[in-house]
């Protein structure tokens, strides 16, 4: 196995989990974002009410997104198992 090809596996692990995991970051960022606003609104300066929301919100689109993470990483295994005698010299 070349150099080269280790970086291209290197570079498509790391973008599947970029990717994968990018959906619940942004999700937790918006409602952060929205819970801080609401919060220097009201000056209700309680920091478990947007740890918790950040939480469910995270959850929520965890599950809403798990058939296409699932899939994408089946099928990533599969690529990376079916070239294993490829990467094995």
């Amino acid at each position: 196995m070349t150099p080269g090809e280790v970086s291209l596996l290197t570079k498509q692990m790391l973008t599947i989990i970029f990717t994968i995991s990018a959906p619940m970051i942004v999700a937790g960022m918006v409602v952060g974002l929205l819970v801080s606003v609401v919060q220097a609104v009201t000056q209700i300066q309680e920091q478990s009410v947007s740890f918790v929301l950040k939480m469910v919100a995270s959850g929520i689109v965890m599950l809403a997104t798990l058939p296409w993470m699932l899939k994408t990483l089946i099928d990533y295994s599969a690529r990376i198992l079916g070239n294993l005698d490829k990467f094995i010299r």
